[in-house]
């Protein structure tokens, strides 16, 4: 366990997040060897139909991984507190609103499947792949549930290294799996999605069973179990509202995949590929965010808005030095990234993954800001403002997608992001400067009462 409320806030945020980084980045490079072994093993049409599902399975992720991560926050207010009853409890709470969560989203996805093929404007002759892959990732949710569950409450204790090497096995596993199950078995794209599901459920058992033997004090009791109404409101405030930020982001990019989906195979993998590499490029973004989400929480159940305010700050000014990198590399070697991940050498897929690249990174500077804001904002108990962010969000790529990319084509989805970043930045921005963490007198306390409670709506 490790208590973010002491030392210096730059060397506990990065301290914190490093093997976030780390398990992230193996997160990453595991996505990009699975599309390299589908791209090489298989076929490009099978590549397109992964790559023309890939959003609506990334929304469910996160809204699973938003979920946990917003009761992280309370878990981790409770820690920092030094509350550790009402943390058990927190914890319980945590487990009954994952599992039943995880299973209502299960049965829903798979009933609307076809609705939602055809909601993505899946082009016919990838159907059957699409299909066969995308039914096989939702009865996976819960594997991966249990994993996000575990490492967000390891977390929002300041454990953030045991994720990472449970990250880290199921990541190299699943390699091997790929391999298996594909050139192996000869299961085509539905391997991949087996050797995921397969790789989630023994890093998600494995890290609860770690858990439970390493950490006596997370282990629950029935008396745990038995949860004030107070209690599931805040988990549900707090969880539901990062869940829904994070899906709106994620189905604002559905939104834009529809239009993607209708312009081509050569277009489908060229944004597929490029989006690859954007999850690398932003992954310091996301780790940033995460980070920030259990610092705040445990500042603010001890009372030191001085250290959230020097935290956030200290943030940007790394994320600013990673954009410049950024920058840099999308500029100098995007088309050789592009080759690398989909093994093709057709020009309109390299001109336009290119393309989407050296356009989008230019704006980079701001999607870091709304990540640590909107996240940081979360922890020190404003659920209300990152939603209206998040939400303007969505209704931008929603009216790029109806009418701008029907007008000028991919080069609509390549403006969208960069339209949107500015427009959903602003009122984070007045938020965090409107919030008692940053109107409050240095080292004052926010609420001498209930530090909890004191960040308000």
């Amino acid at each position: 366990m490790k208590d973010l409320t002491t030392g210096k806030p730059l060397r506990c945020i990065l301290l914190f997040a490093i093997p976030l980084f780390i398990g992230q980045l193996f997160t990453l490079c595991y996505s990009l060897v699975d599309t390299r072994i589908i791209g090489s093993t298989l076929s490009e049409s099978a590549l397109a139909a992964v790559g023309a599902t890939i959003t609506f399975s990334d929304l469910l992720t996160s809204l699973l991984g938003g979920l946990t991560n917003g009761f992280a926050i309370v878990i981790a207010t409770h820690f920092g507190a030094k509350d550790h009853a009402s943390m058990k409890k927190a914890i319980a709470g945590t487990v009954v609103l994952c599992i039943g969560t995880t299973l209502l989203l299960t049965i829903l996805s798979l009933l609307g499947l076809p609705l939602v093929l055809r909601f993505l404007h899946v082009p016919s002759q990838l159907l059957p792949q699409a299909t066969a892959y995308l039914r096989i990732i939702l009865i996976g949710l819960l594997a991966s549930s249990l994993y996000q569950m575990c490492a967000g409450i390891l977390r929002a204790v300041g454990d953030s290294y045991t994720p990472l090497l449970f990250l880290i096995a199921g990541t190299i596993l699943n390699i091997f799996l790929d391999y298996g199950f594909i050139l192996g078995l000869h299961t085509g794209v539905a391997g991949a999605a087996y050797a995921t599901v397969l790789a989630q459920v023994i890093a998600g058992v494995l890290c609860f069973l770690y858990m439970q033997k390493k950490y006596p004090e997370l282990q629950l009791s029935r008396e745990d179990f038995r949860i004030s109404g107070e209690m599931y409101r805040r988990l549900a405030a707090t969880g539901f509202s990062m869940s829904f930020m994070i899906s709106f982001v994620t189905f604002g990019t559905l939104a834009l995949q529809t239009s993607i989906n209708t312009l081509g195979t050569n277009i489908i993998v060229a944004h597929t590929a490029a989006r690859k590499l954007t999850g690398m490029f932003m992954l310091p973004f996301s780790v940033f965010g995460v980070t920030m989400a259990t610092y705040c929480g445990q500042n603010l159940g001890a009372n030191r808005p001085d250290r959230i305010r020097r935290g956030i700050l200290d943030a940007l000014l790394v994320e600013a030095i990673w954009v410049l990198f950024v920058i840099l590399i999308a500029n100098t070697m995007s088309p050789v990234l592009i080759t690398l991940i989909t093994a093709s050498t057709i020009p309109e897929i390299l001109d336009n993954a290119t393309l989407y690249l050296r356009v989008d990174t230019a704006f980079y500077l701001i999607p870091a800001a709304i990540t640590i804001l909107r996240n940081s904002m979360q922890g020190f108990g404003d659920n209300r403002t990152p939603l209206i962010s998040s939400a303007l969000e969505l209704i931008g790529k929603v009216l790029i997608a109806l009418f701008l990319a029907p007008v000028i084509g991919y080069m609509g989805i390549i403006m969208a992001e960069p339209i949107v970043w500015i427009i959903m930045v602003i009122p984070l921005i007045v938020g965090t400067l409107r919030h008692p963490v940053f109107r409050s007198v240095r080292g004052k306390a926010l609420n001498n009462n209930n530090p909890i409670e004191s960040g308000g709506n």
